[in-house]
């Protein structure tokens, strides 16, 4: 059986059909959590991380900090940036989501900043590969955006932002293909609501429509898994 390391940067971020697909597919998951819930408002905590290249797969997921915002989270973004870079060397494959795409941008030379337009809920992006990247809305929440590393393809877009680049054996992608409701609701009371509101959403109809389009989502999250594992891992 095929071993997933899952990097988990907080304990509001599972992965729900992301994870239901690798496992359907006979990937064993192992999970490695970086800030504890009783951290939360206070991350910078001192991490070590799994050897990456003892796994036939990695996936870094979200987070709701800055991959630059070094005073608040203090210093384990460098040595998850090096493990990143060391998985690249040994060709290990990689899928970065949200901040873990971040991630994967800035370890390969490109670099992540504010972006002038956060995105919040559901938004078309355009694909140039719908084998990897589905078409149809995907669920946004970010405030900062990357600018491509060098060698990387940019697979798709949208007027807010970059959304999906392929590098080597890294996909990173900027939306959020685990969401499902019970996600959302989770981030919504953990401060995400007020967050929302801040910026002009409508949090009742977000939640309405999330449950509305959960079971198209799925199916499009499958098909971006499917993706990464036919057209970068297997490649």
């Amino acid at each position: 059986m095929s071993r997933l390391l899952v990097i988990q940067h907080d304990h509001l971020s599972p992965l729900g059909p992301v994870a239901d697909r690798f496992v359907e597919h006979g990937y064993d998951l192992d999970y490695h959590l970086v800030v504890p819930a009783l951290r939360f408002h206070t991350p910078g905590v001192s991490a070590r991380f799994p050897d990456f290249t003892a796994f036939d797969a990695v996936l870094a997921m979200g987070a709701p900090w800055s991959t630059y915002d070094r005073p608040l989270i203090g210093g384990w973004v460098a040595p998850e940036l090096e493990q990143l870079r060391r998985a690249d060397r040994a060709g290990v494959p990689v899928l970065g989501i949200c901040f873990g795409g971040q991630l994967l941008a800035t370890a390969h030379g490109g670099s992540v900043a504010a972006s002038p337009r956060p995105e919040i809920g559901w938004a078309d992006v355009q694909s140039d590969h719908e084998a990897i990247v589905p078409a149809g809305p995907w669920f946004q929440w970010h405030f900062d955006r990357w600018s491509l590393p060098p060698g990387a393809v940019e697979l798709a877009r949208n007027a807010a932002a970059s959304q999906v680049f392929v590098l080597r054996r890294n996909l990173a992608v900027q939306f959020h293909p685990e969401l499902t409701s019970a996600m959302l609701a989770g981030w919504l009371g953990n401060g995400g609501a007020v967050n929302a509101r801040n910026h002009g959403i409508d949090v009742d109809t977000l939640v309405v429509r999330t449950r509305a389009v959960e079971d198209e989502a799925r199916r499009r999250t499958h098909g971006l898994v499917d993706g990464f594992l036919e057209h970068v891992v297997r490649a």
